[in-house]
């Protein structure tokens, strides 16, 4: 996997949450996701570590959007890296965010849950990946989520890696999200 470069378009829409999705625990089998958002730039530095078997991953990301303001399609270029690679990128490592990623599904759809540590503690957003532009609109809100963030520029990776969760409830009604001590 090392040294190998993908190129993925990904349709995906996004939601938030104010609590976990029936069914899931946050002790659940997960990934602890480390993003740096390289400021003034389209890149990002991830990586991510299993904890049941403390395998550990590497990965430069360049993120482009083909649709300005649409963040449903995106296009990302992954480069996975050595240790060695990571270690040299870091000095240019920018905006951090930490979270936990579980995977979860609901009515036969797939989800990706990723719960925000460190100074977004406690907020939660579930991604689903869609297959064509006509199953984009007909995504409805899963029944666990409050609101469909999807396009919603400040809840994008470079965005929030520049807020608090303080900062998020301001923004945005304060009921939608988690107070961090049971999300």
């Amino acid at each position: 996997m090392e040294g190998q470069a993908t190129q993925i378009v990904k349709r995906e829409r996004r939601f938030l949450l104010n609590k976990f999705p029936p069914g899931l625990e946050r002790n659940a089998p997960h990934l602890q996701i480390t993003d740096n958002y390289l400021t003034n730039t389209r890149l990002r530095l991830r990586k991510i570590r299993v904890p049941e078997t403390r395998e550990r991953r590497w990965l430069l990301t360049q993120i482009l959007h083909p649709v300005k303001g649409d963040q449903v399609q995106s296009v990302k270029v992954n480069m996975w890296l050595t240790p060695e690679e990571y270690e040299v990128l870091s000095v240019f490592e920018g905006n951090e965010v930490r979270k936990n990623r579980f995977n979860y599904e609901h009515e036969g759809r797939a989800f990706t849950v990723d719960l925000y540590l460190g100074a977004l503690w406690g907020l939660l957003i579930a991604h689903m990946s869609v297959d064509n532009d006509a199953a984009v609109d007909q995504t409805l809100l899963p029944v666990f989520a409050v609101a469909d963030i999807t396009n919603k520029a400040m809840f994008t990776g470079p965005n929030l890696a520049e807020l608090t969760i303080e900062e998020v409830r301001r923004m945005n009604n304060k009921s939608v999200l988690t107070n961090g001590d049971n999300p």
